[in-house]
Parts: C-alpha cells; sequence; structure tokens
C-alpha cells in the first residue's frame, strides 16, 4: 500500500474546480448527477482507507481483540507511520459514522414531522397547509406531495403558484431527495466534499427551476416567481428535502434563468475550463477508486498470510 492508502483523503481536492464551475457551464442536470455520484464515490473511498489504516495501526496495541498475526512486521509495514496515522484514525472514523448517522437521523426526522403535519388532510398531489410562514417543499413518499403553505400561496399570483407546484413535481418525479441525502452524507464523511454538498444542492434547484420553466413556456415567469418566493420564504425544514426559494442561491437561480441555458451535452467539451474540470474530477475519483481497491486487496493478502486458515 504505502504513500498510496493516504491518497483518498485528499483526491476530494480534484473534484473543487468542477464545483465551482459547474453551475455555469453544466446542463443542470448533468452537473447535478455528476456531482453526487463523485461526491459518493470519493467518500466510500476515503472512509475505507480510514478503515484499513486503522486496522494496520491499531492491531499492536495491547488487549486489542484482532489476531496477533496482524501486528507482524511486514503487515504493519504496509501503512507508513502506522503507530501515529493508526490512532488517529480511530477517532476520525467514530466521528464520520456519528455524523452520518446524525444526516439519517436528521432526515427521518423531518420527513416524519412534515408527514405528521399532513395527517387528517385530504389525499391530494398539492398540500396547503394553514400557516402564517411562507414555505414550499417536495415531501417524497409513496405518492410523494408538494406541501405549500397558505402563506406562500398569497404571496404569488395565480401562475406563479403554478411555476411553484412545476418546480416541486420535478423534485418529487426525479427524486431529488435521494441526490440531496447522498451528498449531505458524503460531506459528513469527509470535509473537503462539502463544496460539493452546496454545489450539488443548487444544481437540483435549477434542474428542478428548468425542468418547471419548460412545462410552463416561460423561463421570465420561473425567474419572477423564484425571485418573489425568497423575499418571504424559509425554505425547507432539512437540508435533504428541496425547496422552492432557499435564501442563499436564488439570485444565481435567478440570474440563470434569464440567461441561455447550457446545453445538454454527456460531456463538456474538453478544450473549455468546465471540461478540464471535470475530466481532473474523473480522473480524481478513478485515482481514489483504484488507490482504496489496491489497498484492500493488498492488506487482505497480507493478513491471510498472517493468519492462514
Amino acid at each position: 500500500m504505502g504513500v498510496f492508502v493516504f491518497l483518498p483523503l485528499v483526491l476530494p481536492l480534484t473534484a473543487w474546480p468542477i464545483a465551482r464551475l459547474a453551475e455555469l457551464h453544466l446542463h443542470p442536470r448533468g452537473a447535478t448527477r455528476l456531482l453526487s455520484c463523485v461526491s459518493v464515490v470519493l467518500a466510500l473511498c476515503s472512509t475505507l482507507c480510514l478503515g484499513l489504516i486503522m486496522v494496520v495501526g491499531t492491531a499492536q496495541l495491547p488487549s486489542n481483540p484482532l489476531p496477533d498475526g496482524w501486528s507482524d512486521p511486514e503487515v504493519r509495514a504496509a501503512v507508513p507511520y502506522d503507530e501515529v496515522a493508526g490512532k488517529a484514525a480511530i477517532p476520525a472514523l467514530i466521528a464520520v459514522a456519528a455524523a452520518c448517522a446524525a444526516a439519517v437521523w436528521r432526515h427521518y426526522r423531518v420527513r416524519r414531522s412534515a408527514e405528521r403535519a399532513l395527517a387528517g388532510m385530504p389525499e391530494s398531489p398539492v398540500a396547503v397547509l394553514p400557516d402564517s410562514v411562507p414555505y414550499a417543499y417536495a415531501l417524497p413518499g409513496t405518492p410523494g406531495r408538494v406541501v405549500v403553505s397558505s402563506a406562500m400561496l398569497s404571496s404569488l399570483d395565480s401562475r406563479e403558484r403554478e411555476a411553484l407546484v412545476a418546480h416541486e413535481r420535478v423534485h418529487l418525479a426525479a427524486r431529488h431527495h435521494r441526490y440531496l441525502l447522498a451528498v449531505q452524507l458524503a460531506a459528513r464523511a469527509h470535509p473537503l466534499l462539502r463544496p460539493l454538498r452546496s454545489a450539488t444542492a443548487f444544481s437540483a434547484e435549477r434542474w428542478a427551476d428548468e425542468e418547471a420553466a419548460a412545462a410552463m413556456g416561460d423561463r421570465r415567469l420561473m425567474a419572477r416567481a423564484v425571485g418573489k418566493a425568497a423575499l418571504v420564504s424559509h425554505g425547507a425544514p432539512g437540508p435533504t428535502l428541496a425547496g422552492f426559494a432557499m435564501p442563499g442561491p436564488v439570485p444565481r437561480r435567478v440570474r440563470a434563468l434569464l440567461d441561455p441555458l447550457p446545453a445538454a451535452r454527456v460531456w463538456p467539451p474538453v478544450r473549455t475550463a468546465a471540461g478540464l474540470a471535470a475530466w481532473i474530477a474523473a480522473v480524481g475519483t478513478a485515482v481514489s477508486a483504484v488507490s482504496s481497491a489496491n489497498s484492500a486487496v493488498t492488506l487482505i493478502v497480507l493478513l491471510h498470510a498472517a493468519t492462514p486458515l
């Protein structure tokens, strides 16, 4: 393994350029899928390598439950600075597990709370809650529902309300909550992936904006609805539910709706900044996957040799 076992811990840096350029140069549908896929793969590889480092680095500790053969010099030599790195990997893995568990629990708790708020209401695709707080979001389920408050509806005209509902229906149809939860967990697993979480959330909103604008036949109407809703909206109740008007990225969303839509290419041209950034992210992800797989196989071979069945 050598120093290559540490590569997946730093390779998320290769995805930063595309996280910054995706919103400007990629179609939002492709950007959402690319960023979420890169985030998940990089997070899994870094977590796997943390586990490998922990096994090698802590096998020589007294009273550990691991087989004695796992402390052999050949095994320990597989990871540089095995004692320091191995001990540091223990709290790091605990922190990753705790952070991911907290994110899943919050996602479950927010969804359950939203479902309880709809208890007793008619089974309709759009649920209007009598609430003085303006909000609108897509609540996934079987079937999914668009949840909107009466205060939000009162702040929009009839055409803008249709645009709002169309936007949230795109979130449900495209299952954007899965992308948002995946990148949320990836960012909890590795802090260097946080820029990709923000970029993916923005791209998912842009995806819904453009699909809704196409359904309405008016991108300017969509821009106006997003802008008006942002002035009063409180967004979604949780980071893994898609809300209509998150305060942060709204000006960029409005500007994007007033500008030409990027072409829906499978991959951006190589000679552009976005194309180069996409290839850097793809190569970094591939190297991370190969490095973690190679480290895992090497460690399995060494441990099997140290403790033959």
